[in-house]
């Protein structure tokens, strides 16, 4: 049955991509309601902190599953699925996380900031770069002909764009960018999660027949990732809280931007977005599970 896995095609409609297309812009527009031009002051500030960040999320995230793939040498498009991941900037729901894990939240929530802004070129640049250094996805990407020019006008449109406008909200109508963010914070959530829900439920027999084969793959990839980002920032010293804080912004990527670029550029190729689309419900339970651990423990400094 694997064999077949990469022919798949996931069921999904042109409607339920603009549900996604507006679904992940509001997110970030309600991310965005929360962030000032002094969160990204005060990374520049302090630019060791900054450059672990980025150096976490873009550069040692995808080596890492580069490394992990030619390991167990999954299906091609499942390994271009977990490629995709490691390309995308860090979850919105990671400031979430971070916040019940006893984090640096406004290190959160200034660090998805400035990754969004800079997955406008990494996350296409990671997702050529290591896709063409593995002969199996290789193959796909020169069947697919991704042209990175329309993934990153894609991506400022789904995240560039919101971010701006939120923080241009919070700088002129402070008052409204709280009331907004109050709604807009747990709303998206639940719309993500819907969508993720009916998206399952339209593909179930697909999803009862293949998942067993990217669930351990799922879990082991998050697990390096969430690895990743807490023993980096160890490496560079950073503090109990930014290390934990780093964890969840390396381990919480934005799965949602992944199916939405999978779905557009990919034509909901099989192994890719069943991949992507586990990862998505894992994470929240992965990040949930861990930032509770994290939040019964005393402060260590």
């Amino acid at each position: 049955m694997v064999e077949n896995l990469d022919s798949l095609k996931i069921n999904f409609d042109t409607e339920g991509l603009w549900v996604l297309n507006i679904t992940l812009a509001i997110i970030m527009f309600g991310v965005a309601l929360g962030i000032t031009i002094n969160d990204f002051k005060r990374l520049f500030k302090n630019p060791k902190i900054l450059l672990t960040g980025i150096i976490s999320q873009f550069i040692l995230l995808p080596l890492a599953t580069f490394i992990f793939i030619k390991l167990v040498n999954p299906m091609p498009s499942i390994a271009l699925g977990m490629m995709l991941v490691a390309a995308c900037p860090g979850g919105n729901i990671s400031n979430f996380m971070t916040q019940m894990a006893k984090g640096n939240s406004a290190l959160s929530i200034s660090l998805t900031a400035f990754a969004t802004l800079v997955s406008l070129v990494m996350t296409p640049l990671n997702l050529s770069f290591w896709g063409n250094n593995y002969a199996p996805t290789a193959e796909i990407l020169q069947t697919i002909e991704l042209d990175p020019l329309s993934l990153v006008k894609l991506v400022t449109l789904i995240l560039g764009i919101p971010l701006f406008l939120g923080m241009l909200v919070r700088k002129h109508k402070e008052a409204l960018a709280y009331k907004l963010q109050k709604i807009l914070k747990p709303l998206s959530l639940v719309i993500f999660m819907l969508f993720i829900v009916i998206a399952f439920y339209d593909n179930l027999s697909i999803f009862m027949n293949y998942a067993h084969y990217v669930l351990l793959l799922v879990i082991a990839h998050n697990l390096i990732a969430y690895l990743v980002g807490f023993y980096f920032a160890k490496t560079m010293k950073l503090s109990y809280k930014d290390q934990k804080t780093l964890s969840i912004e390396t381990g919480i990527q934005n799965s949602g931007l992944g199916l939405l670029l999978i779905f557009s550029f990919f034509n909901g190729l099989g192994g890719m977005a069943l991949l992507v689309a586990t990862w998505a419900i894992w994470d929240i339970l992965s990040g949930l599970l861990l930032a509770s651990y994290w939040s019964k423990q005393k402060t260590i400094e």
